[in-house]
């Protein structure tokens, strides 16, 4: 039985998105937002991956959020706290068992020093800045992902503003 447009009975129902689309609309907004997280290219890739993965295996639930590229991106950024441990250590162990540095191409110089200062911040003062100002998501969007209220969001970005002018303003001063 198929129901008339025109049926006054009948409210429109948005179409959840497809999984393959919602990825495809997604995937490279979240990549940098995993990017400016970690410093890492490669474990920003394995950081989305592991997000869209998540989302794929629950998409009937998923699918069916307000937002769920805010779920995706609460993954993230919740991942990316777990995956800067474990890549440290391991960059540790690499560097002395090999005795040299490793290097990954990097941006401009003034985006690094910015995006370094900031993965210095404090953990959700961090992600709130990368979301914010990377992400370009609201504050109530920022909010939800990290899973707290909006005052709390407007503190991080206060605090995380101040700790980063007197930590851009110290190294520019050397």
């Amino acid at each position: 039985m198929t129901v008339r447009e025109t049926d006054p009975e009948v409210t429109a129902v948005p179409l959840r998105e497809d999984f393959g689309s919602f990825y495809a609309a997604h995937i490279r907004q979240v990549i940098g937002l995993a990017y400016v997280l970690s410093g890492s290219r490669s474990g920003a890739e394995d950081l989305a991956q592991d997000a869209f993965l998540a989302a794929y295996r629950n998409w009937d639930k998923i699918g069916d959020y307000e937002d769920p590229g805010a779920w995706v991106r609460k993954v993230v950024s919740n991942g990316s706290v777990s995956s800067f441990r474990k890549r440290k250590a391991k960059t540790k162990a690499l560097l002395r068992l090999s005795g040299r540095e490793f290097v990954v191409p990097e941006p401009s110089a003034d985006a690094m020093e910015t995006w370094n200062a900031v993965r210095q911040l404090p953990t959700q003062q961090a992600q709130a800045v990368a979301l914010r100002f990377y992400d370009r998501s609201s504050v109530p969007e920022i909010a939800d992902i990290l899973g707290c209220t909006v005052n709390t969001v407007k503190t991080h970005l206060r605090r995380a503003k101040k700790a980063l002018a007197v930590q851009l303003d110290t190294k520019g001063q050397s």
